[in-house]
Protein backbone atom coordinates (compact mmCIF):
# COMPACT_ATOMS: atom_id res chain seq x y z
CA UNK A 1 0.00 0.00 0.00
CA UNK A 2 1.47 3.32 -0.88
CA UNK A 3 -0.07 7.45 -0.09
CA UNK A 4 1.67 10.04 -2.29
CA UNK A 5 1.41 13.65 -1.00
CA UNK A 6 1.36 16.87 -3.67
CA UNK A 7 0.43 20.00 -4.20
CA UNK A 8 -3.20 19.78 -5.83
CA UNK A 9 -3.50 24.21 -5.79
CA UNK A 10 -2.81 27.67 -4.33
CA UNK A 11 -5.20 29.18 -2.26
CA UNK A 12 -5.20 32.88 -2.94
CA UNK A 13 -1.98 32.09 -5.16
CA UNK A 14 0.09 31.00 -2.08
CA UNK A 15 -1.43 28.99 0.60
CA UNK A 16 -0.60 24.96 -0.51
CA UNK A 17 -3.70 22.87 -0.91
CA UNK A 18 -2.36 19.16 -0.76
CA UNK A 19 -3.42 16.22 -1.94
CA UNK A 20 -3.23 12.60 -0.84
CA UNK A 21 -3.44 10.05 -3.20
CA UNK A 22 -3.78 6.52 -1.25
CA UNK A 23 -3.27 3.07 -3.38
CA UNK A 24 -4.19 -0.55 -1.46
CA UNK A 25 -2.10 -2.19 -3.89
CA UNK A 26 -5.33 -4.45 -4.79
CA UNK A 27 -6.60 -1.98 -7.80
CA UNK A 28 -8.36 0.87 -5.75
CA UNK A 29 -6.97 4.40 -5.54
CA UNK A 30 -8.34 7.01 -3.66
CA UNK A 31 -7.71 10.75 -4.20
CA UNK A 32 -8.15 13.34 -0.64
CA UNK A 33 -7.79 17.40 -0.75
CA UNK A 34 -6.81 19.23 2.41
CA UNK A 35 -9.74 22.01 0.96
CA UNK A 36 -13.31 20.78 2.14
CA UNK A 37 -11.83 17.37 3.02
CA UNK A 38 -13.20 16.84 -0.28
CA UNK A 39 -12.53 13.33 -1.89
CA UNK A 40 -11.57 13.76 -5.49
CA UNK A 41 -11.14 10.60 -6.82
CA UNK A 42 -12.11 7.02 -6.05
CA UNK A 43 -10.39 4.41 -8.68
CA UNK A 44 -11.75 0.64 -8.61
CA UNK A 45 -11.35 -1.85 -11.30
CA UNK A 46 -14.44 -3.73 -12.56
CA UNK A 47 -15.32 -7.30 -13.86
CA UNK A 48 -13.19 -7.26 -17.15
CA UNK A 49 -10.19 -5.87 -14.80
CA UNK A 50 -10.99 -2.15 -16.41
CA UNK A 51 -10.32 0.72 -13.89
CA UNK A 52 -12.49 3.26 -13.70
CA UNK A 53 -13.00 6.80 -11.09
CA UNK A 54 -16.47 6.14 -10.12
CA UNK A 55 -17.34 9.87 -8.05
CA UNK A 56 -17.41 13.15 -9.96
CA UNK A 57 -15.30 15.90 -9.35
CA UNK A 58 -13.41 18.81 -10.48
CA UNK A 59 -10.02 19.50 -12.43
CA UNK A 60 -8.48 22.29 -10.34
CA UNK A 61 -8.82 23.72 -7.25
CA UNK A 62 -10.47 26.61 -8.61
CA UNK A 63 -13.57 24.64 -9.88
CA UNK A 64 -14.21 23.71 -6.39
CA UNK A 65 -14.10 26.86 -4.64
CA UNK A 66 -16.81 27.72 -6.07
CA UNK A 67 -18.76 24.53 -6.47
CA UNK A 68 -22.54 24.15 -5.49
CA UNK A 69 -22.84 20.79 -5.98
CA UNK A 70 -20.51 19.51 -3.33
CA UNK A 71 -18.81 16.97 -5.08
CA UNK A 72 -16.99 14.50 -2.65
CA UNK A 73 -17.01 17.02 0.51
CA UNK A 74 -17.82 16.85 3.87
CA UNK A 75 -20.43 18.29 5.28
CA UNK A 76 -21.20 20.31 8.15
CA UNK A 77 -21.50 21.34 10.52
CA UNK A 78 -24.78 20.18 9.92
CA UNK A 79 -25.80 18.29 7.19
CA UNK A 80 -29.37 18.58 5.02
CA UNK A 81 -31.60 21.15 5.25
CA UNK A 82 -32.87 23.97 8.69
CA UNK A 83 -35.97 25.46 8.29
CA UNK A 84 -36.00 28.99 8.18
CA UNK A 85 -32.27 28.35 9.61
CA UNK A 86 -32.61 28.88 12.88
CA UNK A 87 -32.94 26.58 16.33
CA UNK A 88 -32.54 26.62 19.92
CA UNK A 89 -30.95 25.03 22.73
CA UNK A 90 -31.12 25.26 26.34
CA UNK A 91 -32.85 28.38 25.95
CA UNK A 92 -30.98 30.24 23.45
CA UNK A 93 -31.72 31.09 20.07
CA UNK A 94 -29.42 31.29 17.17
CA UNK A 95 -30.14 32.09 13.79
CA UNK A 96 -27.87 30.81 10.92
CA UNK A 97 -26.46 31.48 7.53
CA UNK A 98 -29.04 31.38 5.38
CA UNK A 99 -28.84 29.79 1.92
CA UNK A 100 -29.54 31.50 -1.19
CA UNK A 101 -30.26 28.44 -4.03
CA UNK A 102 -33.40 28.79 -6.51
CA UNK A 103 -36.62 26.47 -5.27
CA UNK A 104 -34.87 26.38 -2.05
CA UNK A 105 -36.75 29.52 0.49
CA UNK A 106 -34.69 31.08 3.30
CA UNK A 107 -33.46 28.02 4.56
CA UNK A 108 -29.72 26.85 5.71
CA UNK A 109 -28.18 24.12 3.65
CA UNK A 110 -25.28 21.73 4.52
CA UNK A 111 -23.49 24.18 6.95
CA UNK A 112 -24.25 27.12 5.29
CA UNK A 113 -22.70 29.69 3.06
CA UNK A 114 -18.90 28.40 4.01
CA UNK A 115 -19.60 25.19 5.28
CA UNK A 116 -17.08 22.51 6.05
CA UNK A 117 -16.63 21.72 2.59
CA UNK A 118 -14.86 25.22 1.36
CA UNK A 119 -12.36 25.44 4.62
CA UNK A 120 -9.09 23.93 4.67
CA UNK A 121 -8.39 21.08 6.58
CA UNK A 122 -4.81 20.12 7.34
CA UNK A 123 -3.74 17.13 6.69
CA UNK A 124 -1.76 14.39 8.20
CA UNK A 125 -0.60 10.47 6.78
CA UNK A 126 -1.73 7.69 8.34
CA UNK A 127 0.37 4.61 7.79
CA UNK A 128 -0.41 1.05 9.37
CA UNK A 129 0.02 -2.25 9.00
CA UNK A 130 -3.70 -2.94 7.77
CA UNK A 131 -4.40 0.33 5.86
CA UNK A 132 -3.52 4.14 4.87
CA UNK A 133 -5.37 6.89 4.79
CA UNK A 134 -5.38 10.67 5.93
CA UNK A 135 -6.26 12.72 9.30
CA UNK A 136 -7.65 16.27 8.62
CA UNK A 137 -7.87 18.49 10.93
CA UNK A 138 -9.94 21.56 11.46
CA UNK A 139 -11.14 24.49 13.69
CA UNK A 140 -14.83 25.83 13.90
CA UNK A 141 -14.64 28.60 16.02
CA UNK A 142 -17.46 29.82 17.68
CA UNK A 143 -20.33 31.66 15.40
CA UNK A 144 -19.26 30.68 12.58
CA UNK A 145 -22.18 30.71 9.81
CA UNK A 146 -24.21 31.22 13.10
CA UNK A 147 -23.36 28.12 15.29
CA UNK A 148 -22.16 28.00 18.79
CA UNK A 149 -18.96 26.63 20.51
CA UNK A 150 -15.22 26.21 19.28
CA UNK A 151 -15.50 22.64 17.25
CA UNK A 152 -12.40 20.69 17.23
CA UNK A 153 -13.14 18.43 14.10
CA UNK A 154 -11.20 15.99 13.21
CA UNK A 155 -11.66 13.85 9.73
CA UNK A 156 -9.78 10.16 9.14
CA UNK A 157 -9.91 8.28 5.66
CA UNK A 158 -8.86 4.80 5.94
CA UNK A 159 -8.23 2.60 2.97
CA UNK A 160 -7.26 -1.08 3.43
CA UNK A 161 -6.75 -3.98 0.59
CA UNK A 162 -10.57 -5.18 1.14
CA UNK A 163 -11.33 -2.12 -1.16
CA UNK A 164 -13.00 -0.03 1.93
CA UNK A 165 -12.90 3.42 2.24
CA UNK A 166 -13.30 4.05 5.69
CA UNK A 167 -14.58 7.63 7.15
CA UNK A 168 -15.02 8.53 10.80
CA UNK A 169 -15.47 12.17 12.19
CA UNK A 170 -15.12 12.88 15.38
CA UNK A 171 -15.67 16.53 17.54
CA UNK A 172 -15.75 18.25 20.96
CA UNK A 173 -16.94 21.81 21.63
CA UNK A 174 -16.58 24.22 24.16
CA UNK A 175 -20.27 24.62 24.37
CA UNK A 176 -23.86 23.22 23.45
CA UNK A 177 -23.62 23.01 19.74
CA UNK A 178 -25.37 21.05 16.62
CA UNK A 179 -23.16 18.76 15.07
CA UNK A 180 -24.19 15.88 12.04
CA UNK A 181 -21.70 15.15 9.70
CA UNK A 182 -21.95 13.34 6.33
CA UNK A 183 -19.94 12.39 3.52
CA UNK A 184 -21.41 13.92 -0.15
CA UNK A 185 -19.55 11.69 -2.92
CA UNK A 186 -21.66 11.42 -6.02
CA UNK A 187 -21.22 8.06 -7.32
CA UNK A 188 -21.53 6.26 -10.72
CA UNK A 189 -20.42 2.71 -10.75
CA UNK A 190 -20.36 2.65 -14.24
CA UNK A 191 -17.20 5.35 -14.17
CA UNK A 192 -17.93 9.19 -14.18
CA UNK A 193 -17.72 9.25 -17.76
CA UNK A 194 -20.27 6.93 -18.77
CA UNK A 195 -23.78 8.00 -19.15
CA UNK A 196 -26.29 7.72 -15.87
CA UNK A 197 -27.33 5.86 -13.15
CA UNK A 198 -30.75 5.00 -14.42
CA UNK A 199 -29.88 1.09 -15.01
CA UNK A 200 -27.99 0.59 -11.32
CA UNK A 201 -29.66 -1.66 -8.85
CA UNK A 202 -30.10 -0.50 -5.36
CA UNK A 203 -31.24 -1.56 -1.60
CA UNK A 204 -31.76 0.40 1.37
CA UNK A 205 -32.02 -0.91 4.77
CA UNK A 206 -35.33 1.62 5.78
CA UNK A 207 -38.73 1.12 5.85
CA UNK A 208 -39.44 4.43 6.97
CA UNK A 209 -38.52 7.83 6.09
CA UNK A 210 -39.37 11.71 6.03
CA UNK A 211 -41.82 13.45 4.35
CA UNK A 212 -41.15 17.48 3.37
CA UNK A 213 -42.90 20.38 1.78
CA UNK A 214 -41.93 21.59 -1.41
CA UNK A 215 -38.42 23.03 -0.17
CA UNK A 216 -38.07 19.35 0.62
CA UNK A 217 -37.70 20.46 4.84
CA UNK A 218 -38.86 17.50 6.71
CA UNK A 219 -42.91 18.38 8.37
CA UNK A 220 -41.87 16.46 11.38
CA UNK A 221 -43.45 13.11 10.33
CA UNK A 222 -41.86 9.67 10.64
CA UNK A 223 -43.68 7.95 7.20
CA UNK A 224 -43.59 4.13 5.82
CA UNK A 225 -42.05 3.40 2.59
CA UNK A 226 -45.11 1.00 1.98
CA UNK A 227 -46.42 0.95 -1.81
CA UNK A 228 -44.13 4.34 -2.76
CA UNK A 229 -41.55 4.37 -5.49
CA UNK A 230 -39.42 5.66 -2.46
CA UNK A 231 -39.39 1.56 -1.36
CA UNK A 232 -35.84 0.45 -1.95
CA UNK A 233 -36.48 -2.46 1.04
CA UNK A 234 -35.54 -5.12 -2.11
CA UNK A 235 -33.11 -4.50 -4.79
CA UNK A 236 -35.14 -2.75 -7.70
CA UNK A 237 -33.75 -0.99 -10.61
CA UNK A 238 -33.11 2.90 -10.19
CA UNK A 239 -34.49 4.04 -13.37
CA UNK A 240 -38.05 1.85 -12.65
CA UNK A 241 -38.63 3.73 -9.03
CA UNK A 242 -37.40 7.45 -11.19
CA UNK A 243 -40.51 6.62 -13.48
CA UNK A 244 -42.95 6.34 -10.63
CA UNK A 245 -41.59 9.08 -9.20
CA UNK A 246 -44.58 11.81 -8.08
CA UNK A 247 -43.13 12.29 -4.71
CA UNK A 248 -41.84 16.14 -5.65
CA UNK A 249 -41.45 18.45 -7.97
CA UNK A 250 -37.84 17.86 -8.75
CA UNK A 251 -38.81 14.73 -10.38
CA UNK A 252 -35.96 12.46 -8.38
CA UNK A 253 -35.17 11.16 -5.11
CA UNK A 254 -33.85 13.50 -2.44
CA UNK A 255 -35.15 11.88 0.65
CA UNK A 256 -33.53 11.19 4.21
CA UNK A 257 -34.74 7.70 5.75
CA UNK A 258 -34.73 6.55 9.24
CA UNK A 259 -32.29 3.21 9.18
CA UNK A 260 -33.37 -0.02 10.44
CA UNK A 261 -30.62 -0.87 13.17
CA UNK A 262 -30.36 -2.97 15.80
CA UNK A 263 -27.17 -1.37 17.95
CA UNK A 264 -26.94 2.20 18.43
CA UNK A 265 -23.04 2.07 18.23
CA UNK A 266 -22.01 -0.69 15.65
CA UNK A 267 -21.46 -0.03 12.03
CA UNK A 268 -24.52 -1.69 10.25
CA UNK A 269 -25.22 -2.08 6.60
CA UNK A 270 -27.38 1.24 5.06
CA UNK A 271 -27.88 -0.13 1.37
CA UNK A 272 -25.97 -1.05 -1.81
CA UNK A 273 -25.79 0.10 -5.61
CA UNK A 274 -24.18 -2.28 -7.94
CA UNK A 275 -23.85 -1.54 -11.86
CA UNK A 276 -24.80 -4.90 -13.89
CA UNK A 277 -23.17 -3.90 -16.75
CA UNK A 278 -19.67 -3.61 -15.35
CA UNK A 279 -20.32 -5.61 -12.40
CA UNK A 280 -19.02 -2.93 -9.76
CA UNK A 281 -20.63 -2.88 -6.28
CA UNK A 282 -20.72 -0.25 -3.16
CA UNK A 283 -22.53 -1.10 0.09
CA UNK A 284 -22.89 1.15 3.15
CA UNK A 285 -22.19 0.51 6.26
CA UNK A 286 -22.49 3.07 9.40
CA UNK A 287 -23.16 3.98 12.71
CA UNK A 288 -25.40 6.74 11.51
CA UNK A 289 -29.27 6.66 12.54
CA UNK A 290 -30.32 7.92 8.47
CA UNK A 291 -29.09 7.55 5.41
CA UNK A 292 -30.17 10.18 2.40
CA UNK A 293 -30.62 9.66 -1.06
CA UNK A 294 -30.18 12.11 -3.43
CA UNK A 295 -30.62 11.41 -7.13
CA UNK A 296 -28.17 14.16 -8.67
CA UNK A 297 -31.81 16.30 -9.60
CA UNK A 298 -30.09 19.72 -9.70
CA UNK A 299 -26.91 18.59 -12.11
CA UNK A 300 -26.93 21.06 -14.62
CA UNK A 301 -24.01 20.64 -17.30
CA UNK A 302 -21.08 21.49 -15.04
CA UNK A 303 -18.04 20.63 -16.13
CA UNK A 304 -15.93 18.02 -14.34
CA UNK A 305 -12.75 15.81 -14.81
CA UNK A 306 -11.85 14.76 -17.85
CA UNK A 307 -14.12 17.79 -19.06
CA UNK A 308 -16.86 15.49 -18.52
CA UNK A 309 -20.61 17.76 -18.65
CA UNK A 310 -22.71 16.29 -15.71
CA UNK A 311 -25.86 16.28 -16.37
CA UNK A 312 -29.44 15.30 -14.20
CA UNK A 313 -29.22 11.65 -12.69
CA UNK A 314 -25.45 11.79 -13.85
CA UNK A 315 -24.67 9.94 -10.09
CA UNK A 316 -26.30 9.57 -7.37
CA UNK A 317 -25.21 10.34 -3.19
CA UNK A 318 -25.63 8.27 -0.21
CA UNK A 319 -25.13 10.31 2.72
CA UNK A 320 -25.42 8.46 6.47
CA UNK A 321 -26.50 11.31 8.43
CA UNK A 322 -28.13 11.91 11.69
CA UNK A 323 -31.67 12.78 12.32
CA UNK A 324 -33.23 15.49 9.92
CA UNK A 325 -34.29 18.94 12.05
CA UNK A 326 -37.83 18.99 11.53
CA UNK A 327 -40.70 21.07 13.17
CA UNK A 328 -42.31 20.39 16.08
CA UNK A 329 -40.25 17.17 17.06
CA UNK A 330 -37.26 15.88 19.45
CA UNK A 331 -34.77 14.41 16.79
CA UNK A 332 -32.90 18.12 17.08
CA UNK A 333 -31.71 16.28 21.05
CA UNK A 334 -29.92 13.47 18.88
CA UNK A 335 -27.55 16.49 17.19
CA UNK A 336 -26.63 18.38 19.94
CA UNK A 337 -23.02 17.70 21.03
CA UNK A 338 -22.78 18.51 24.69
CA UNK A 339 -19.27 20.16 26.35
CA UNK A 340 -16.91 17.36 27.46
CA UNK A 341 -18.33 14.70 25.19
CA UNK A 342 -16.74 13.60 21.70
CA UNK A 343 -19.40 12.79 18.43
CA UNK A 344 -18.17 9.78 16.74
CA UNK A 345 -19.89 8.48 13.46
CA UNK A 346 -18.38 6.48 10.85
CA UNK A 347 -19.15 5.32 7.15
CA UNK A 348 -17.78 2.43 5.09
CA UNK A 349 -17.97 2.20 1.39
CA UNK A 350 -16.95 -1.18 0.43
CA UNK A 351 -16.34 -1.90 -3.28
CA UNK A 352 -16.31 -5.42 -4.80
CA UNK A 353 -16.97 -6.52 -7.83
CA UNK A 354 -19.69 -9.67 -9.25
CA UNK A 355 -18.16 -11.80 -11.99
Amino acid sequence: MMIIKKVFGFIDGCKPIHAYILNNGNGMEVEIIEFGAIVRSIKVPDRYGNISDVTLGYNNLEDYENDSCYFGATIGRVASRTKNACFSINGSSYKLAINTLPNFGKNHLHGGIKGFNKVIWEGEEINNQDEIGVKLRYLSKDGEEGYPGNLECIVKYTLNKDNTLGIQYLATSDKATLVNLTHHSYFNLAGAENGDILNHMMQINAEQFFPTNNDLIPIGKIANVNNLPIDFRKEIKIGSQLENMRYNKFTGFDINYELYRCSKNDLIYAGMIRDPNCGRKMEVFTTQSCLHLYTGNFLNGEIGKSDIIYKKHTALCLEPQGYPYGPNNNWLRSSILQPKRTYNQKINYKFSVEK
